[in-house]
């Protein structure tokens, strides 16, 4: 008597395994493939976005250009700020904002590589560098927590703005030029290219 061949569950007439996709099932390599192009659109958007934000510090030359070409960038916001009244809430927030990230970014480049080299000759005004730029935090979290309605919140913009005019000054007219006039042109290349790579981070 002929026995009829029984069909395994996830096996075909002859026992083999069917794929998922064979059944109806998602194909998790189609699947993975679509994830994974996914994710590296998302990388390659978030690197073109940080070199966008980088580019104009990586195009002003030396380390001591690029950061003074910062300086003017944060100046221009403080400009715009200073430039609104107490209706326009909306944007202050918005631009304070941009503020927060220009001299975050800034920060981290200087202390991170400039104000490390400084210190290796000038410990003192590296260490009151680092210092003010504690009274820039400062600032921020009060103009932060602030009503931005408030005649409070843009007397604290133009205490803050005269405060880290001085700390810009200084550092471009004095510590700036004294630091790379010590140093070889190839240590201030690799000062260049360090402070580069740390803005880029953060950008």
């Amino acid at each position: 008597m002929a026995t009829t061949k029984q069909k395994l569950p996830d096996r075909d007439d002859d026992g083999k395994f069917v794929a998922d996709d064979d059944r109806g099932l998602p194909n998790f390599k189609v699947l993975a493939a679509s994830v994974a192009g996914g994710a590296a659109l998302g990388i390659m958007a978030m690197l073109g976005r940080k070199a966008a934000v980088q580019a104009p510090t990586l195009l002003a030359g030396d380390w001591d250009e690029a950061l003074a070409a910062e300086h003017s960038a944060v100046l221009k916001i403080f400009d715009a700020i200073e430039a609104t009244d107490e209706r326009n809430t909306t944007k202050r927030t918005v631009l304070l904002t941009q503020l927060k990230h220009a001299l975050m970014k800034h920060a981290v480049e200087e202390e991170n590589v400039i104000y490390a080299r400084l210190a290796d000759d000038d410990e003192a005004s590296a260490h009151r560098l680092n210092e003010e730029h504690g009274d820039v935090k400062r600032y921020l979290y009060t103009l932060d927590t602030t009503p931005r309605e408030s005649g409070q919140w843009i007397a604290t913009v133009r205490r803050f703005r005269a405060d880290i005019e001085k700390h810009m000054k200084e550092e471009e007219q004095h510590l700036f030029p004294a630091l790379k006039a010590r140093l070889t042109p190839e240590e201030n290349k690799k000062l260049t290219s360090a402070m580069n790579r740390e803005g880029f981070k953060v950008a």
